[in-house]
């Protein structure tokens, strides 16, 4: 295994994370990493476009960029390995073959200094200026070749997501028109789906060229629509087999009839749909990440539109439909409720996690998403008003809230659980 930059030395291992006395670093480093659980928490980091050709940028409104020598260091002070990162790709990446790393690389070595382990986001949920919005058929190839590039400069990276929650990303900017190309149309939908998809395995071959054990966590919403009425149980049915779109394309996975004459309506052609039927050897290098939230069920009432249903499945319910469609190693990557509900919901979400380890879902890890308070997701980032959300496990000044004691006692307490390596072979390598 190539090394990940985890600390050896007994002074710089995590607490409760013994050294290995006459072990050479790889083998350390790969013990730990094929056998512990991975608790990781997430810097937010959306940068779409919405009205007014407004850009968007968490890390720029919760001042990380001010501020991330101390974020990283949070991160090592709640007893975490594995932080959700996402750089900026619309500053980053200029144009073709043109990159701005300088940021980037200072935040990269910290985080090898300090012994983090990277879950890189190579987009989330926005494209650089240059390369318009997600209808541009072209943008796949150039993200490919950015994806390349930042494997050959940090080539210790092994975790990658390469287009973060893909049927958000869709939903949000081609279906409600909030974000991006701002589009209301299933033709539109499918476009952004499709163009998403080809990006993410794309920027995996290219990815794996470089590193050839490269692991994939497509971080995903979960979603589930429960019908408010008997008129409205066939739009809800239609509705959760659209929400496997991004994960079927993804993994190969054949869709229902009803999906794929709704993709050729949308204009995907029988020959691009074959097209990704063929990536299916890429499944290998995948775990599948399950994001659920308070908001993702919802109900459909009588007259069409949906509203939050709150938490009636839960976790466990709703990522075991998932695990049972995919049949992959699965891991919690995003959860959050605001800091009234915080550790309430922190531990419900755990306990839903371990009784799916108990029924024998390989769930690999948990992440707590993010580090410090978000701001405008009330709105869904369409109305940069300044308000605060108050999901983080640290306030905006860096002061913790008590859910962030809760995760830190959390991961200690259960700091011995170990992944199962006899069923993650991907995690073998």
């Amino acid at each position: 295994m190539i090394a990940m930059g985890l600390p050896t030395s007994p002074a710089n291992c995590l607490e409760g994370e013994p050294a290995l006395q006459g072990l050479a670093p790889s083998y350390h480093e790969g013990i730990l990493e094929h056998l512990r659980f991975m608790f990781a928490v997430g810097i937010e980091c959306s940068y779409p476009l919405i009205e007014g050709n407004y850009r968007v940028d968490q890390m720029r409104d919760t001042g990380h960029y001010e501020l991330w020598k101390t974020d990283l260091k949070l991160v090592r002070e709640l007893g975490l390995r594995y932080l959700r990162y996402g750089p900026p790709l619309y500053s980053v990446f200029r144009g073709p073959g043109d990159y701005d790393w300088e940021f980037m690389d200072r935040v990269m070595e910290e985080m090898r200094r300090l012994g983090i382990i990277p879950i890189i986001d190579l987009l989330h949920f926005g494209l650089p200026d240059w390369l318009g919005d997600f209808q541009n058929p072209r943008w796949p190839e150039y993200f490919a070749e950015y994806a390349r590039a930042f494997a050959q400069r940090y080539p210790w990276v092994r975790y990658y997501t390469p287009v973060n929650e893909i049927y958000v990303t869709a939903q949000f900017s081609a279906a409600f028109g909030w974000w991006n190309e701002r589009l209301m149309s299933d033709v539109a939908f499918v476009t952004n789906i499709k163009h998403c998809v080809k990006a993410s395995i794309l920027a995996m071959r290219q990815i794996l060229e470089v590193r050839a054990d490269a692991i994939f966590i497509f971080s995903e919403s979960t979603e589930y629509v429960h019908p408010g009425s008997p008129a409205m149980v066939e739009q809800a049915h239609f509705l959760n087999q659209r929400r496997f779109l991004s994960l079927d394309l993804l993994f190969g996975h054949d869709v229902t009839a009803t999906m794929y004459q709704y993709l050729l309506a949308g204009g995907m052609t029988p020959e691009e749909y074959a097209w990704f039927g063929q990536q299916r050897d890429l499944r290998s290098h995948c775990i599948m990440g399950t994001d659920y939230y308070i908001t993702n069920e919802h109900v459909m009432r009588p007259d069409g539109q949906a509203i939050g249903a709150g938490e009636i499945y839960g976790y466990y319910v709703i990522t075991r439909q998932y695990f049972d469609r995919y049949r992959m190693p699965v891991m919690h990557t995003e959860t959050n409720r605001t800091s009234k509900y915080a550790t309430e919901w922190l531990w419900k979400e755990w306990m839903n996690l371990l009784r799916l380890r108990d029924d024998g879902v390989p769930i690999i890890g948990f992440t707590w998403f993010g580090l410090v308070d978000m701001k405008d997701w009330d709105t869904a980032l369409t109305k940069p008003r300044g308000m605060v959300n108050t999901v983080g496990l640290y306030t905006l000044q860096r002061t913790p809230r008590p859910v962030a004691h809760e995760y830190r006692r959390l991961v200690e307490e259960y700091s011995h659980l170990p992944i199962a390596s006899n069923k993650l072979a991907i995690l073998a390598h």
